[in-house]
């Protein structure tokens, strides 16, 4: 037995919520770049949220992917517009402005 109260179990499982929800919070009217379980990606401007971490996304652009290689994704982007994504669909979520993309250090040409 752990020792924990009930209370004490919930104040735990409620941290990581509280913590998410403030960073959403603090994101919102941002453009956030989020990327999904299935690979897909998006970047757009986080409009809104709900305790389930459904998202609304407006002015949405999305990376299209290799039609080969469907882990690839191209430079080709298509426009979305106003898009409700479902949470237990998001891998994902980082701001847009203030990160940048680097080469893959591990990704060896031969």
């Amino acid at each position: 037995m752990s020792g924990k109260t009930d209370e004490g179990r919930k104040r735990e499982r409620e941290a990581p919520k509280k913590y998410v929800n403030e960073w959403l919070a603090n994101h919102q009217d941002q453009r956030v770049r989020v990327k999904f379980t299935q690979g897909r990606q998006v970047v757009g401007v986080l409009k809104g949220y709900d305790q389930l971490m459904n998202l609304v996304l407006d002015d949405v652009e999305e990376t299209l992917r290799d039609h080969d290689d469907l882990d690839v994704l191209t430079k080709e982007t298509r426009h979305l517009g106003l898009v409700v994504v479902r949470g237990p669909l998001l891998l994902t979520i980082s701001p847009v402005d203030g990160m940048e993309e680097i080469e893959n250090p591990f990704n060896v040409q031969e």
